[in-house]
This record gives C-alpha cells, sequence and structure tokens, in this order.
C-alpha cells in the first residue's frame, strides 16, 4: 500500500515538474507580447503553418533529453565541441542556442557572443580574438556569430578593407582545418529566413517592447543591404564549406521546425553513447537535539509582493 502511496505521490511531483518546465518553455516561446493587431494579422497570414505547440514541445523535450546524453558522453570522453551559428539578423540563431543550453549543465555547455573588436584586438591576428573561446576537453561551445562576422557584416559594412576580407576567406579554411587537426568536432550552422520573413520578424521586434532592444541601427541597414548580404554570403559558402568544415543550412521561416531540425541534425554528427550513471541514494539528516535556528531579521527578506 506504501508503495502506491509514493508512486502516485512520484507521478504528482513529476506532473507538476513538467507543467513548470512547459511553463519555462511557454515563457520563452511568446512571440506576440503586445503585438499590434495589425502586424498580428499581417505575420498570421504570410507565415507558414507551423508544427502545434503540444507536439513541438514533446519533441523538444526529447531532443533536450538526448542533449543531455551528449552532454555526459561529452564530459566523460574528454571531446571537444565547437558549433558556429550564423545567419541573417532575426534568423532565429538565438532562440535556437537557448533551446539547446536550457537544460545543460552551464559549466560544461557554454555560448560565446563577442562584442565588436577592442582597439587592442583590431592589431592582432584576426583569429587571435576567438581562440581563448575554443573548447577544452569536455566542454560543448556554442559561437552566437563567430569568425565570419569578417566576411558578413564588416564586408558589407565597409569595417573590413577587400583585403582584409580576401585574407580571412584564404585563411579560413586551413584554420578550421587546424582546429579539426586538434580534436575539435567543428559544426557550422546557417540560419536561412526569406526576405519577407525578415521584415515581418522585424516589424514585431519593433511593436513589441520586450524585443525593441533586439533591434540594433546595424540591423536596420541590414534591411537596406539585404542584396549585400545574400552575395557575401554565396561568397563565404563558395570559399569555406571544405570537406573538414562543411556548412550546414537550416531553413528558419518556421521557428519551431527549425530549432527541432537543428538540435536532431547536431546529436546526428556526434556518435555519442550512454554514460552510465552511479545510483544516488538520499543520505538521512541529522538532526542535533541542541541546535535552535536563529531567526533572521525581517528586512533582510524580499518582500512577497506576488
Amino acid at each position: 500500500m506504501s508503495d502506491k502511496i509514493n508512486h502516485e505521490i512520484y507521478r504528482d511531483w513529476l506532473e507538476k515538474e513538467l507543467e513548470e518546465a512547459m511553463d519555462e518553455d511557454y515563457e520563452m516561446d511568446y512571440d506576440d507580447i503586445e503585438l499590434s493587431l495589425e502586424v498580428k494579422k499581417i505575420y498570421k497570414k504570410k507565415r507558414p503553418p507551423s508544427i502545434d505547440r503540444k507536439n513541438y514541445m514533446l519533441n523538444l523535450l526529447k531532443l533536450q533529453a538526448e542533449l543531455i546524453k551528449l552532454q555526459d558522453w561529452v564530459a566523460e570522453t574528454g571531446e571537444k565541441i565547437l558549433v558556429i551559428f550564423e545567419g541573417r539578423d532575426s534568423a532565429g540563431k538565438g532562440g535556437a542556442i537557448k533551446r539547446i543550453t536550457q537544460r545543460l549543465n552551464p559549466r560544461i555547455c557554454r555560448v560565446v557572443a563577442l562584442n565588436k573588436p577592442t582597439e587592442r584586438e583590431q592589431t592582432q591576428w584576426y583569429f587571435q580574438r576567438y581562440v581563448p573561446h575554443l573548447p577544452s576537453a569536455g566542454e560543448i561551445v556554442l559561437f552566437d556569430r563567430s569568425w565570419y562576422n569578417r566576411s558578413g557584416v564588416e564586408k558589407v559594412m565597409g569595417f573590413a578593407s577587400p583585403e582584409q576580407v580576401e585574407q580571412f576567406l584564404q585563411d579560413v579554411p586551413e584554420f578550421e582545418r587546424m582546429l579539426v587537426r586538434s580534436g575539435i568536432r567543428l559544426v557550422k550552422y546557417w540560419f536561412s529566413i526569406s526576405d519577407e520573413e525578415q521584415q515581418l520578424r522585424f516589424l514585431m521586434r519593433i511593436h513589441d517592447p520586450l524585443k525593441q532592444w533586439k533591434l540594433s541601427p546595424m540591423d536596420l541597414e541590414s534591411r537596406v543591404r539585404w542584396e549585400q548580404y545574400t552575395k557575401a554570403k554565396e561568397i563565404t559558402f563558395a570559399r569555406s564549406n571544405t570537406k573538414e568544415a562543411p556548412w550546414y543550412i537550416v531553413e528558419a521561416n518556421d521557428k519551431r521546425r527549425a530549432r527541432l531540425n537543428c538540435i536532431q541534425h547536431l546529436l546526428n554528427q556526434v556518435p555519442y553513447k550512454d554514460i552510465p550513471r552511479d545510483k544516488i541514494a538520499l543520505p538521512d539528516r541529522v538532526f542535533n537535539a541542541n541546535y535552535e535556528r536563529e531567526t533572521l531579521p525581517k528586512e533582510l527578506h524580499v518582500p512577497e509582493a506576488f
């Protein structure tokens, strides 16, 4: 009888945990906060039908469970995994990265999103500022944009000279071959969206006060230079798509499908295996009959506003 009661208690607890996880995911996935009705009408009419929320969440949770297995395998074997995320502004790179890292240990899986180079870094070898962030043994590193800034935004916006861009395109294949030879598993993703989709996503950001911070003057300029970015992307692919470090294109007009497809593909790139875990037993609580808990001053407590 007691086993049945314990099972029911465990089941209730598990259901509550799942609900909390679903709430967290819903908060991350909520795209229409205070979105103007006109923009919402346009977006719903123009965007492709997506996976229904329940199906999306069930598949995401399954994939995240596999990511935990991958993480355990990386930590156990000392593997080094580097994943590069590139694409146009608002293509969904950040959303995919969040879903990958959401349930992983930040000591094993970390995100690198570098700011613009400092004056000192501008005088260094171009790849130098990225090298300290490369994975060590037992680490997964996700680059939210990478050294490909040079043949993308820096080229289009004129931050790099044609000579610097050409030097980069000559160097990057060998640089990445060196990384692979050193034992790093390098995976490169390009999140691809249409001109119309980017326009709609930018409109959403303009009308959503929680997302306006994502729109920078550089982002707005990228709309003007759409075709220049397209040409830069094509040249980058032609010069840096190698056998050792190929590019993988993620069709990203549908955010949910893009996230699921990207995670599934990433898992398929690594021959990870289940790592047996030691059984965990909760130790008994030690009670001291002479111990009296001190009452902390009320002013130290956070006010219960909710």
